[in-house]
């Protein structure tokens, strides 16, 4: 069963876009908006992670990290601060409190999903899959499976990295360089022309055969890309 996370930011378009990258991840997510209301839903219903805000109204999220690290039923609750103090006297006091970890904003959403990930393994490490999804296409690092509209997708080895490389920064352009030290390694000699060789093989394993089209996108003169 998905981890039950629950975000409590009070910026609605952050909590939109915090809720929208975490499901993708296939976390189910509840939102709410401030420490007051926070405490109570954990009261009803404990969830696995909070990501818990800073500067929130009527109880501030360090006080709520407080408050939660003082119940004995509480007090192992992994808990994600976010906030815009970046000082090391703030992240210390974060910590100190008892955060889990400490994300500063702004933050890039691949590196917090990064880090979401890495608390429930350090924490609780039944739930930690290593999932994530663009699109119709997942990619299960641990079973080290990739599935795309649902259907098993075979992929070699270094199929499976350039695919979990391009995951990790959907939309980005990477030249065929950028690619090489990525997945081959900075110390490894290959040919660049490697690369395309095996960006033909990972996508003919991820053609549907219907109309969905490539994902993988040929930017000329630049490189490639994963299209989401």
């Amino acid at each position: 069963m998905a981890p039950n996370l629950l975000v409590v930011e009070d910026d609605d378009a952050l909590a939109t876009l915090l809720q929208y990258n975490l499901e993708k991840e296939g976390y189910r997510v509840r939102l709410c908006a401030d420490g007051e209301e926070a405490l109570i839903i954990i009261d009803e219903t404990q969830p696995d992670l909070v990501v818990l805000d800073w500067m929130l109204p009527t109880v501030s999220g360090i006080e709520v990290c407080r408050r939660l690290r003082q119940r004995n039923e509480t007090h192992n609750l992994p808990i994600v601060i976010l906030t815009a103090r970046g000082e090391e006297s703030d992240r210390i006091r974060g910590l100190d409190t008892g955060a889990d970890d400490y994300v500063v904003k702004p933050f890039s959403m691949t590196e917090f999903c990064a880090r979401v990930r890495a608390v429930l393994r350090r924490i609780r490490p039944g739930l930690a899959e290593d999932r994530s999804r663009q699109g119709d296409i997942t990619i299960d690092r641990v079973a080290h499976r990739v599935k795309r509209a649902g259907k098993e997708i075979h992929l070699g080895p270094t199929e499976f990295r350039l695919l979990d490389h391009f995951m990790q920064h959907p939309g980005r352009v990477f030249s065929r360089e950028q690619l090489l030290n990525a997945v081959w390694g900075s110390d490894v000699y290959v040919e660049t022309r490697t690369v395309d060789v095996h960006i033909g093989r990972l996508r003919r394993a991820l053609a549907r055969g219907d109309d969905a089209g490539d994902p993988i996108r040929t930017v000329r003169s630049a490189g490639y890309s994963l299209e989401t």
